[in-house]
């Protein structure tokens, strides 16, 4: 008979997740992971910057990272949707889309967020490919490339200052009027930064790789890659369903100790960092699900 109730549930089963999962089967507790499978990297080829694990498919390490932490036997692996969080004496109900309903002693969230993408045609097919929004996660592999930026404004000076490290065949791509001060423009002048505020008709890619934007005037502009600041917004309404406070650019407010508004939710990964990558992700869920047994061992010692 399926177990009911847990010591833990851990909403989302991606990198920070299952890190959490595995600190928490370690530590003998008995622990739900219920994950819908929609992980936010789940059209890029590569995962970088992850010791040991280089280079592997973001598919690839989910693998063996849930084949590992269900070895322990106190942790559970449930496909699902979680709809409705309730808190009732101390204690939590976890329902799922199909109104299956689990209780638990404490919650963490680790369902990461959702990508607001531009309604530009071909964005979406590009994303995480050659659309990129992390240097770190895939600078070097277009390093010394023909590049764009996608911003406008603040955002704008301080992504693509950040970017030009990687490459100076750099053009920031705003869309629109650029919103920088005359200040900003003139840095960007004596850096050979080229701005272009030409609206954008759409991205000609083959397969997801970046062929040339092309814009509403008929110009065109070969590019090998393409970093994009975009807004975000939570994959669970963590604030409706629960009123967990949310903080600036829509992440998950958390303390030092990973907790959350609520007193017994905790949070970790793409839900809480604008810092996105495999190795954040990881170490976040690792020392959340530590947390999270220590309170347990305090509230019963």
């Amino acid at each position: 008979m399926e177990d009911k109730d847990f010591d833990v549930i851990i909403i989302g089963g991606s990198y920070a997740g299952l890190s959490a999962g595995m600190a928490l089967g370690r530590s003998l507790r008995n622990t739900l992971i219920i994950d819908d499978g929609k992980p936010c990297n789940i059209q890029t080829p590569q995962s970088h910057n992850f010791l040991t694990h280089d280079g592997s498919t973001p598919a690839e390490i989910s693998s063996i990272a849930k084949e590992q932490v269900l070895k322990y036997g106190t942790v559970q692996f449930k496909d699902g949707l979680v709809t409705g969080i309730v808190k009732d004496s101390g204690r939590f109900e976890v329902e799922t889309k199909h109104g299956e309903k689990f209780g638990a002693r404490k919650i963490i969230l680790a369902t990461g967020i959702k990508d607001i993408k531009p309604d530009i045609p071909g964005f979406e097919e590009c994303w995480g490919i050659s659309v990129l929004h992390c240097p770190y996660c895939h600078g070097y592999e277009v390093r010394d490339e023909v590049t764009g930026v996608l911003a406008t404004g603040d955002v704008a000076y301080e992504f693509t200052r950040m970017i030009h490290h990687w490459t100076k065949k750099l053009t920031l791509f705003t869309d629109g009027p650029s919103e920088m001060s005359a200040e900003q423009q003139q840095k960007f002048k004596e850096k050979n930064i080229t701005i272009v505020e030409d609206r954008i008709k759409e991205i000609h890619h083959e397969n997801g790789y970046i062929q040339e934007l092309i814009f509403k005037n008929g110009k065109r502009k070969p590019l090998k890659a393409l970093y994009a600041q975009i807004n975000i917004e939570q994959n669970l309404d963590v604030s409706g369903i629960i009123a967990c406070e949310l903080a600036e650019h829509g992440v998950v407010k958390i303390d030092s100790a990973h907790k959350t508004s609520v007193e017994g939710i905790f949070a970790c990964g793409d839900s809480v960092t604008l810092m996105r990558s495999v190795a954040t992700a990881v170490a976040h869920g690792n020392m959340t699900g530590a947390i999270v047994n220590k309170e347990l061992i305090e509230e019963d010692f």
